[in-house]
């Protein structure tokens, strides 16, 4: 019987389990990795395409890309010790979004004097060798091992994608020993672990008794609302919620969304701002939601009464949560939906009907003070070299299509491109899950991947472009011809630091001096602001705008670079912070 290496067996695994691509910074420790697949190539056998990206940060960020758009889990390869604390903080946001991976991460040599092969042969493999090198990602993963044995490669990479797979999704970590890779087993020794028999749980529905005491506590509420962030990312719970909204006549809002979870033009729709819901509800229900409002800001929310529905309802992973809730059901939200809307259905008769029908219509007044208050918004242009996000916002409603995909990294203008760009279709938004800034632009990458034909935009705040790692981004947007459109703004610095120092300290001696540590541009004449520059370094179309009366046709011409497959960077100067 032919024998091979464990790398060998690896990558025949990952091909077991559908995994198309391989997101990579290589190391010393994938040469068994990087043979095998030298080897498969020379044979034209099919493996993983691999995607080289020159920080890991973007690595990992285009696997939750890939992911978010399919809902299949990639592979990430990263160097040694050094690479996972790259990795790491991606790694923490995929873990708050939910979202699959494989990430995997060589191991220092263990042997020192040639016993093995792959024993160290280098200065490196002395001073990347680390008593505890999971720890590094152990808080944001669902399960981590250190491979110990080739012989059971298959076994630890089916385990590791059962785990990542099943509900709530979520990164997985896997250790690799150089020496492990390398060692060569007979074909014989190698059983498969077929997916479909080791595979991932699912959640479900709920049984009948709870979904008819969800829909009799809808149909008894004189004014239910619902809150939600991250529905969306099952397209079929979209549709579901709107119909049941409608169904029941409940207003939803999104705080900090992570996807589009109701279409915006629905009656229902009811912005990002919870307090204005709360003091008039009678029944609450929270839909996915990792944080619904922030407590001290909403207080009448104590004196509701809350249903909670979520893939994830006790956030295990958040050690304080604290927000009470009088019904907890966990499971599949758009299963759990439909059952509830089927039942309200049934239950509904023409006097309930038309009682919803005059609540929903009574909401028109509402809604046109909000959209008045848009329009208001959005008209005030600002001036050269202060444009007004609003205004910019407005423009990019007017010019892209409702199938183009927005990732929303604008920080602390995020709820204003929330209110002025518009989205009404599943999966063409994209929020802030997790905790680290500088998500959006391997996620762009990602998406583009996964979604050639659509087009793809990014919206990041000038401070949250510098964590990107801005000149891989564009690195990989060009080897690959993954055309993105990046719409930089440049306020000068962190205006989250300055306004979390003056929620805190109102009248402090910050806020006096206007001393807060958040400048990242100091005024001299001899200082240079040149963000496309490094994106031009790539090859991509790059163009700054100072003059709110050029966006429309600079805009434009960035699109037109993006349809034509080169990514396009717009530096736009805002109003500074």
């Amino acid at each position: 019987m032919p024998t091979y290496s464990t790398a060998h067996y690896f990558l025949e695994t990952l091909v077991d389990l559908g995994v198309d691509y391989i997101f990579a910074n290589l190391g010393t420790d994938h040469v068994s990795l990087i043979e095998e697949i030298a080897r498969w190539d020379s044979e034209g056998r099919r493996h993983p395409a691999v995607i080289l990206c020159p920080h890991e940060v973007v690595a990992v960020h285009m696997a939750a890309g890939y992911a978010f758009a399919t809902g299949r889990g990639q592979a990430v390869f990263v160097h040694v010790d050094a690479g996972t604390a790259n990795a790491c903080m991606a790694i923490q946001n995929l873990f708050r979004y939910r979202l699959p991976v494989m990430l995997f991460a060589g191991q220092a040599p263990f042997t020192l004097h040639g016993e093995l092969t792959g024993s160290r042969d280098t200065y490196v493999h002395f001073v990347q060798d680390s008593f505890d090198q999971g720890s590094i990602v152990r808080p944001y993963v669902k399960w981590e091992y250190t491979l110990p044995s080739g012989v059971v490669v298959k076994e630890a990479l089916t385990r590791a994608a059962a785990f990542m797979h099943s509900d709530p999704p979520g990164p997985v970590y896997m250790m690799l020993p150089r020496e492990t890779l390398a060692e060569i087993r007979d074909e014989q020794q190698m059983p498969g672990y077929p997916p479909a028999r080791y595979g991932s749980v699912k959640a479900g529905g709920i049984e009948p008794a709870r979904a008819h005491a969800v829909a009799e506590a809808l149909m008894a509420a004189g004014n239910p609302i619902a809150f939600t962030a991250y529905l969306g990312r099952n397209p079929d719970a979209v549709a579901v919620l709107d119909r049941l909204a409608l169904a029941c006549g409940i207003r939803v809002a999104e705080f900090n969304p992570v996807t589009m979870n109701i279409p915006q033009d629905s009656p229902c729709f009811a912005g990002a701002d919870p307090s204005a819901l709360v003091a008039n509800a009678d029944l609450g229900l929270l839909i996915d939601t990792d944080v619904p409002f922030v407590p001290q800001s909403v207080r009448a929310a104590d004196a509701l009464r809350w249903i909670q529905i979520d893939i994830d309802p006790l956030k295990a992973d958040i050690p304080m949560w604290g927000f009470a809730t009088d019904l907890r059901i966990q499971g599949d939200s758009a299963i759990i939906l439909q059952q509830v809307l089927e039942i309200v259905e049934a239950r509904a008769d023409e006097a309930y009907r038309k009682k919803v029908r005059r609540r929903i219509e009574g909401w028109h007044p509402i809604r046109e003070a909000v959209e008045a208050k848009r329009r208001s918004a959005a008209a005030q242009k600002g001036e050269p070299g202060a444009i007004n996000p609003a205004f910019l916002f407005a423009r990019l409603r007017a010019l892209l299509s409702e199938d183009d995909i927005v990732l929303n990294e604008a920080v602390r203008n995020a709820p204003v491109l929330q209110q002025q760009l518009r989205r009404t279709k599943p999966m063409t938004y994209v929020g802030l899950a997790g905790g680290g800034l500088g998500f959006s632009g391997g996620m762009a990458l990602g998406l583009s991947l996964a979604k050639p034909s659509s087009r793809v935009v990014q919206i990041v705040g000038d401070g949250a472009f510098h964590f990107a790692a801005p000149d891989s981004v564009y690195a990989v947007s060009q080897h690959y011809r993954l055309p993105i459109f990046t719409i930089v703004l440049d306020n000068g610095g962190w205006q989250a630091v300055k306004a979390s120092v003056q929620r805190v300290y109102p009248d402090g001696q910050a806020q006096k001096a206007d001393a807060f540590l958040s400048q990242l541009r100091t005024g001299r004449q001899d200082e240079q602001r040149h963000f496309i520059d490094i994106a031009r370094a790539f090859g991509a179309h790059g163009e700054r705008v100072s003059d709110p009366d050029r966006l429309d046709e600079t805009i434009t011409r960035c699109l037109r670079a993006v349809d034509a497959g080169r990514a396009a960077v717009m530096h736009v100067d805002i109003v500074p912070l």
